[in-house]
C-alpha cells in the first residue's frame, strides 16, 4: 500500500520555503532538504493533513492552499501544494527539522541547498528535484 503525504510549497519573493531533514536514519530522506508536511493520518484529507503538519512544524499556516500536483515516486505519493508565505522567515517558529532556508529556483535545480545552520551544502530529499523541474517549468536532467 503506498504512503500518502501532503507537502507544501510556500513561496515568497520568488523563493521557496524549505526543511532541513533531521540526521535521523529512521526517517525519510534524513539530513536532505525537503518540503514542509508529512503524512496523513487516518480519516485526513491531504490539506487537512498539510494544514496540520505546517502548524506542527511551523506554528503557522496558509489562508488558503493550492494543489499543485500529485507526485508518485516508488511506494509514495506526495500531494503537492502551493501557497504564498505571507510572513517573514523570522516569524516562523522551525519545531521540526534541523534548519530552514528560502531558496531561489535555481538552487532547487541544482540539487543541493547550503545550510546556515550546519555550514555545509545538503541534497535534495529523493524525488524532490524532479517535483521541482515539473513545477517551475525547467527540463528534466537525464540521470549521471
Amino acid at each position: 500500500m503506498a504512503v500518502e503525504v501532503a507537502l507544501a510549497m510556500l513561496q515568497r519573493d520568488d523563493r521557496w520555503l524549505m526543511q532541513l531533514r533531521d540526521d535521523i536514519p529512521t526517517i525519510v530522506a534524513p539530513g536532505c532538504w525537503g518540503l514542509f508536511g508529512g503524512h496523513l493520518d487516518s480519516g485526513e484529507t491531504p490539506e487537512q493533513a498539510l494544514r496540520r503538519e505546517l502548524q506542527e512544524e511551523i506554528g503557522w499556516q496558509p489562508a488558503t492552499l493550492q494543489l499543485a500536483m500529485v507526485h508518485h515516486l516508488h511506494r509514495r505519493t506526495a500531494h503537492v501544494f502551493w501557497a504564498e508565505l505571507a510572513v517573514p522567515l523570522q516569524e516562523l517558529q522551525l519545531q521540526e527539522g534541523q534548519d530552514m532556508a528560502l531558496v531561489s529556483a535555481h538552487e532547487l535545480l541544482v540539487g543541493s541547498i547550503w545550510s546556515r545552520h550546519l555550514g555545509c551544502d545538503r541534497p535534495l530529499a529523493d524525488g524532490l528535484a524532479e517535483v521541482m523541474r515539473a513545477l517551475l517549468g525547467a527540463p528534466s536532467q537525464p540521470p549521471c
